[in-house]
């Protein structure tokens, strides 16, 4: 297909709100390797602009629900913590054990899907050890979690700042 009519189908495209058709005309418009007219460099920004921008969105949306799904999860641990708090006999032993299968579950998706120094993040590994000290009685579990993300905070700060 010649220049021209991939610029046309790239008009086309774009009047139909199809931007991936409409990168895929500009793309093979620039590897025909002419210079550009500033009418085809725009078509190849608009082109390019929506098609990533609508990746970003649709990231955005499966982010969030990575983040409710951590945030939810988070949340039941808090509460069991808190019912494991005031809980005796028989009935807290099961609430211990949902806390802390709550919080390991949130743990793990923070951990794929999170930066070490993200809110979130820092907020689950204070709770979740504040649930080995208080809960478990556990302080050495408590301040190996700390310490264990301590290191990772430092390492991802000092990532950034190189």
């Amino acid at each position: 297909m010649d220049k021209n009519e991939l610029v046309q189908k790239a008009k086309l495209a774009e009047q139909a709100e199809r931007y991936d058709d409409m990168a895929a005309c500009m793309k093979s418009v620039t590897e025909q390797g002419a210079e550009l007219s500033n009418e085809e460099r725009n078509l190849l920004s608009v082109a390019y602009k929506n098609v990533v921008g609508a990746r970003r969105s649709s990231w955005r949306v499966v982010s969030s629900i990575e983040q409710k799904t951590e945030g939810a999860e988070k949340m039941k641990g808090d509460y069991y913590r808190y019912l494991a708090e005031v809980a005796a006999g028989d009935d807290k032993k099961g609430i211990v054990d949902q806390s802390q299968q709550a919080y390991q579950e949130a743990f793990e998706i923070s951990k794929k899907e999170m930066q070490p120094t993200h809110p979130i993040r820092l907020g689950l590994a204070l709770n979740f050890s504040v649930f080995y000290y208080e809960i478990l009685n556990s302080p050495e579990k408590a301040m190996q979690l700390l310490r264990d993300n301590l290191t990772l905070w430092t390492s991802d700060t000092q990532g950034d700042e190189a």
